[in-house]
């Protein structure tokens, strides 16, 4: 299964990339590496990668702008980008540029190997912002605006947890009771549709709610 699977290396640092590559083929997949921007928007382009690992900092054009092209020009490759800026302002512009995870250096091979198998699980379960439409497998899953928008955030939080609060603050309105059970009741309804199983959207006492892809 993994040898079926292609993965597109940005990085323009020899001994991060060699690293990175060598740690991805014995993992079982088969990687394409590009030094720079330039090179690496004309592979995705040509090439269905099943993810892509992008550094920000590169040559010709940026790993940001990367992004930014391929995604106005619909390749949705699952992206994980690595940077050096460890900050919330530069994750969230990462993620805004159209990156589906954020990992900072230095690194562990083995979250990046971890993380880049979540993102090609994940893409399996489609979620498209602009028709709002989602499915899992072929199927087609409808969801209300406040369900779709809990999914969304679960997504771009996949395997962190979030807290009932951060759930309030970004899909009800502030003047909600944080006491109030009405997350428990939005979260309960996206499962019963997306995760009847329980098996990816996981309840955490005391903390919240965690999104891990099967």
């Amino acid at each position: 299964m993994l040898g079926s699977m292609r993965i597109l290396v940005v990085e323009d640092d020899k001994k991060i990339a060699s690293f990175v590559v060598n740690g991805l083929k014995q993992s079982g997949f088969a990687v394409d590496h590009a030094p720079d921007g330039e090179d690496a928007l004309f592979r995705a382009q040509t090439i269905a990668y099943d993810a892509a690992v992008v550094d920000v900092m590169l040559p010709k054009l940026d790993g940001l702008g990367l992004i930014q092209q391929l995604r106005s020009r619909g390749v949705r490759t699952p992206i994980l980008i690595l940077s050096a800026k460890a900050s919330v302002d530069d994750r969230v512009v990462g993620l805004q540029a159209g990156g589906d995870d954020y990992l900072t250096k230095p690194f562990a091979f083995s979250e990046l190997l971890a993380r880049v198998q979540a993102l090609i699980r994940r893409a399996t379960q489609t979620l498209d912002l602009l028709t709002r439409e989602v499915k899992r497998g072929p199927e087609k899953i409808e969801l209300q605006p406040r369900e779709f928008a809990l999914l969304e955030y679960l997504m771009r939080h996949v395997n962190r947890p979030v807290t009932k609060t951060m759930i309030l603050e970004h899909i009800f309105d502030y003047s909600f009771d944080p006491q109030t059970n009405v997350v428990d009741v939005l979260v309960h309804r996206l499962r019963s549709k997306v995760d009847p199983a329980k098996a990816i959207l996981h309840t955490m006492r005391g903390v919240g709610y965690v999104l891990r892809p099967a």
